[in-house]
């Protein structure tokens, strides 16, 4: 699931919220099934957290961003 080109998405920062959740989802999974040498379970931790990072990133953003709408004045449209 982890290939370059989605690697190289996550560091850049043009993968998508929900691809990097979905991605996160699945490490999480494979993390917690076990059945993996350290060598694995260490690549799919730090996968996991450039992922999270990833997610913040995108919710940061949306945070921002309501909280923009919010702070601007309203046009009085709602009285009558």
């Amino acid at each position: 699931m982890t290939d370059e080109g989605t690697a190289a998405a996550a560091a850049t920062g043009t993968l998508g919220y929900e691809q990097a959740r979905d991605e996160l989802i699945e490490v999480v999974r494979r993390l917690e099934a076990g059945g993996t040498t350290l060598e694995e379970s260490l690549a799919l931790w730090e996968r996991g957290e450039e992922l999270a990072k990833v997610c913040r990133h995108w919710l940061e953003g949306a945070r921002a961003r309501l909280d923009a709408a919010l702070a601007r004045p309203q046009d009085g449209g709602d009285e009558g």
